[in-house]
């Protein structure tokens, strides 16, 4: 079953947060979000805007068209 484009963003922002050495709750204060919305993320259970998508790459250093390559390839 292909995983939906949230699901696949998702596994993308769990890629590079763990390969930037974070935790979810580190990460998540980094960014000025509470921990159970960022997670929600992780999982594809939001259907991000784009302000929340821009502050998560912000975050994690990668712009928002190379994130969503990444999801695209998942």
């Amino acid at each position: 079953m292909k995983a939906t484009i949230e699901q696949a963003l998702g596994s993308a922002i769990r890629r590079r947060r763990i390969a930037l050495g974070y935790s979810q709750e580190t990460f998540a204060d980094e960014i000025g979000m509470h921990r159970t919305y960022y997670s929600a993320i992780e999982r594809g259970e939001k259907n991000l805007q784009l302000n929340t998508l821009r502050r998560v790459c912000e975050g994690l250093g990668v712009s928002a068209s190379q994130l969503m390559r990444e999801a695209e390839n998942e």
